[in-house]
């Protein structure tokens, strides 16, 4: 995977590239030959992947070629970009489930073909670093039987992690001197689609109205979240980041605790159902990020002994288990009833079947905040002195619970809600960081260790668990006590 980073600027079919050599006495311009290639893009009948600014395609030359959606800088548009071998007769699996998250269950097909003729222009230092890319092409649109449907032009500036600010700057000032358009974040594909791609993709997150209902802010709540599972799902199955399985989980985990909060105002069907595919997805990434998270500790834990590489055989045998874990959630990402569970929660972003009383005030909502802040008060005045690890854990979920329920209603209650979530969100971390240490240590205990030294070695990384769970106990009193101060949901205006 590499990231694209460039800006794009229109032509007319009479512009005249300006000259570049007299950019810099330092600097070498050459040309390449022309370069001819016919690029095909597959996308769902209804363009799922245009409008949520993907792309799939086929390129003579290149093979495939899958472009998630990217970040606009100013005029630079910044872009995941991944490369599959192969031959046009045979798209690749990998590159197929990469998309899935946008695609779901639509079947994919060729949405547009395009013939191109670029004339490439490289700017090099006198070292011979390459500095800057700037591609002219020549676009022609063809319809069935290789027919031109539409011609335009466009030019690309590429960056590369040498190129010097004021050189690009300079190069784009030239080319806007010589009659290029305004830059244009627009990509061929989609240029060559037309009004059809430029439409909102499947999950659009839009403000809340003046005057927001329940409706709107559960609406409001939920898509949020969902489309923080879509852009977070290809990350999970490139498997370069361990975010994406955290935030993957992260957006089932709100969604199933902000159904729960707010059930008095949906159809009690569609919830049990729906909770139900969210505890299990959630579960299956569940598994992953722990591994993940005992990965992390017990590389920094190995860092503080005397020779790290004495827990190699640990970490290899945590290495294996996080990598069937993982195997796990590619599996489960590939099955159809996650992409099912896909389509039902696009469809509740737009029509969640919600009870009547849905359409009463936002300002109803901060009573069943208020009934997740009174069920986690009760908790931890339930709890035994001093509460075992089991009740810490539990105190840990509903203020989880809690906080996701007030960032919910952030957009209506204001400071008042983000500060009361920011206090339970640091509760949740403290209960969250003696609950790792405790699985940690429970895991070290658990025969990981193949030997006699293994064995060593895993008691001392325990006992470090220990003292760090010894430190959140001693610690998350305090933080209780700052939530417990905030003004309680109730009272929010």
């Amino acid at each position: 995977m590499r990231a694209e980073r460039e800006i794009k600027l229109a032509a007319a079919p009479t512009f005249a590239m300006p000259d570049l050599a007299s950019l810099g006495e330092d600097l070498v311009v050459s040309t390449a030959p022309p370069e001819r290639a016919t690029t095909t893009y597959q996308d769902t009948t209804d363009l799922r992947l245009a409008r949520a600014g993907v792309s799939l395609r086929f390129r003579t030359g290149e093979g495939w070629t899958v472009k998630l959606p990217g970040t606009a800088k100013g005029s630079m548009l910044s872009r995941p970009e991944i490369a599959f071998p192969g031959d046009e007769s045979v798209l690749p699996s990998d590159a197929r489930e990469l998309v899935l998250g946008y695609t779901r269950t639509a079947v994919l097909t060729t949405a547009a073909r395009l013939r191109t003729v670029r004339n490439r222009t490289f700017i090099d230092n006198a070292e011979g670093t390459h500095l800057l890319e700037l591609d002219d092409d020549e676009v022609s649109v063809l319809a069935s039987g290789n027919r031109i449907a539409a011609r335009f032009r466009e030019l690309e500036v590429e960056l590369t992690e040498h190129t010097p600010a004021d050189l690009l700057d300079a190069v784009v000032f030239r080319l806007r001197q010589a009659g290029a358009a305004e830059h244009d974040p627009i990509s061929k594909y989609a240029r060559a689609l037309g009004p059809r791609a430029a439409q909102a993709p499947d999950v659009v997150e839009e403000p809340l109205p003046p005057r927001p209902t329940v409706a709107d802010l559960i609406r409001h709540a939920l898509t949020a979240s969902v489309a923080h599972l879509v852009r977070w799902d290809p990350v999970t199955r490139l498997d370069q980041d361990v975010e994406g399985v955290h935030q993957m989980r992260v957006a089932a985990r709100r969604m199933r605790s902000n159904l729960r909060t707010f059930a008095t105002y949906v159809d009690p069907d569609w919830d049990a159902a729906l909770r139900e595919e969210l505890a299990w997805i959630g579960g299956v990434l569940g598994a992953n990020r722990d591994a993940d998270v005992r990965l992390e500790r017990l590389r920094s834990r190995a860092l503080a002994l005397p020779d790290p590489t004495i827990a190699d055989p640990l970490l290899e045998a945590l290495d294996k288990e996080r990598e069937v874990a993982h195997h796990e959630v590619l599996e489960t990402l590939r099955s159809d009833r996650y992409l099912q569970l896909l389509d039902a929660l696009v469809e509740a972003t737009r029509f969640p079947p919600l009870a009547a009383a849905a359409e009463g005030p936002a300002s109803e909502l901060t009573t069943a905040v208020q009934g997740q802040w009174d069920s986690l008060r009760t908790r931890v005045k339930r709890n035994e002195k001093p509460p075992t690890d089991a009740e810490l854990h539990r105190v840990r979920i509903h203020a989880k619970r809690c906080r996701y329920a007030s960032e919910a209603l952030e957009p209506l209650a204001g400071k008042d809600a983000k500060v009361f979530a920011a206090a339970a969100a640091d509760l949740q971390t403290v209960l969250g960081d003696h609950n790792d240490a405790i699985v940690m240590r429970e895991w070290l205990h658990g025969g990981a260790a193949a030997d006699a030294r293994s064995a060593f070695v895993a008691g001392e990384l325990a006992g470090l668990e220990l003292a760090e769970a010894a430190t959140a106990r001693k610690a998350w009193r305090k933080t209780w006590k700052r939530l417990n101060a905030r003004r309680e949901p109730q009272r929010w205006k």
